[in-house]
């Protein structure tokens, strides 16, 4: 019997976690009406990000939170489907915003884009409750990004070194592999936990991700959050807001987070329907200004802390293989380095299709010791070597010994395309990478 009420005591801590963020008086109105993706209703007393419960004609209270005022009313976008609501239905404040219930407990588990399990494996304990809407650290509480993060793909850790801390952009178009790489990193990372946001995936990747991608073994110590594309725009935009909660909370137990989130563009779209359901007049190629608002204040909350770090790698699809398109532009400004993924690569069966040339890690300087900075010098001056020459090589109009730089890009290419190379079952540890770096440039010497 004893052993019943020790199982019940989570729980229990649980609900008396929730009844003490309850505000004794209940401040309620009524729906005027519903426009497109926006609920307009009279009261109640609220404040911008609150969360409202609207009562349907049957069932649970949907949550709606609020996004505006109004004529003196009161502008909500829901976070569930609005199957029966209608004009007068009762709308009640809850009095805070969104809170992500947090704790260790959550490695291994799915979560939706509210936060809450998806993967049919029950309650989880709660330590405690987190502001959806978390908070920046202020630049002088971020420690310095001094050591690297191996992610144990051989092309990043050699050529594009990411520190403890550091926020990348990984840029591509569809289907060059990107899904692929993400898992690999999961699966291969030194960081302590995985934090994974899926936002606007279709729901037939999901899985595909988390069985073949990220696997058992990177499931055991990641925490997935998964709001697909057929939800509402704030749900996935929510998602976001929770994942970057629960890493921050990794982040502050001292630990090392790996921080991935696919993709920034479907969040951008869903803040740009947002923004177009409360009355934003577009802006840039149609998104809004608050897309622009939202960015900087989702990807400035990772990073380094006081004691833990988030290292962040984000997603980015590109329109077209257009690179200077509104939501790459402003991200690549916004982050510490970016990845470009090629497609021309992946035609190759280059894999991963990692274009090194277009890519940089800002921050490879201060975490990369100076044999290291030298090897990878070289042989990225080799491959542009090599690329500027190509077309020549290729159709045998280059006569070997006209050019010395250009003969030693062409003994070195094989070796280097080799090392860039890696299935996607191969880990690479941070010293065998280290060890092939100096192969690929030692045995031309």
């Amino acid at each position: 019997m004893m052993r019943e009420f020790d199982d019940l005591t989570p729980r229990v801590a649980h609900y008396q976690n929730y009844l003490a963020r309850i505000d004794d008086i209940i401040h309620s109105g009524r729906v005027n009406q519903v426009v497109g993706l926006t609920i307009e209703s009279i009261g109640p007393t609220t404040n911008i990000g609150d969360l409202c419960l609207i009562q349907p004609r049957s069932g649970p209270g949907i949550p709606a939170e609020v996004v505006g005022f109004r004529d003196q009313k009161v502008l909500l976008m829901p976070l569930s489907d609005l199957t029966g609501v209608g004009p007068g239905s009762l709308v009640t404040a809850t009095g805070s915003p969104l809170m992500v219930p947090v704790s260790e407990k959550l490695l291994g588990r799915v979560l939706d884009g509210l936060g809450q399990p998806m993967d049919g494996k029950g309650y989880v304990p709660v330590t405690k409750y987190l502001s959806a809407q978390g908070r920046i650290p202020k630049p002088l509480e971020r420690q310095r990004i001094k050591a690297p993060l191996s992610v144990g793909v051989r092309a990043i850790d050699g050529l594009l070194t990411c520190g403890r801390g550091q926020r990348i952009g990984v840029f591509a178009g569809s289907g060059v592999g990107k899904s692929t790489l993400l898992g690999m990193m999961a699966r291969n990372t030194e960081a302590d936990v995985n934090v994974i946001a899926l936002i606007g995936e279709r729901g037939r990747e999901v899985r595909e991700f988390l069985e073949r991608d990220l696997g058992p073994e990177g499931m055991a110590r990641s925490v997935v959050v998964v709001a697909t594309s057929d939800q509402p725009a704030l749900v996935r935009i929510k998602g976001a807001m929770v994942a970057t909660t629960i890493a921050e909370f990794f982040r502050d137990l001292g630990l090392d987070v790996l921080f991935v989130m696919d993709s920034v563009t479907r969040l951008a779209l869903a803040q740009r329907e947002v923004g177009l359901a409360t009355g934003e007049p577009p802006a840039t190629r149609g998104y809004t200004p608050s897309v622009f608002a939202l960015l900087p204040r989702i990807l400035e909350r990772t990073g380094p802390g006081r004691s833990g770090t988030i290292t962040a790698f984000y997603t980015v699809l590109v329109e077209g293989d257009d690179m200077n398109e509104p939501v790459s532009d402003t991200v690549r400004g916004i982050l510490d380095g970016h990845i470009v993924l090629s497609r021309s690569l992946a035609e190759r069966n280059h894999y991963p299709a990692i274009d090194v040339l277009a890519s940089v890690s800002r921050l490879m300087i201060e975490v990369a010791s100076e044999e290291h900075q030298t090897l990878a010098g070289k042989i990225r001056a080799s491959m542009a070597v090599y690329a500027d020459a190509e077309d020549l090589i290729n159709i045998g109009a280059y006569a070997p010994g006209s050019n010395p730089q250009i003969d030693s890009a062409i003994e070195l290419h094989p070796r280097i395309t080799g090392f860039l190379q890696q299935e996607v079952t191969e880990a690479s540890p941070w010293p065998d990478t280290l060890a092939r770096l100096k192969q690929v440039v030692n045995d031309d010497q």
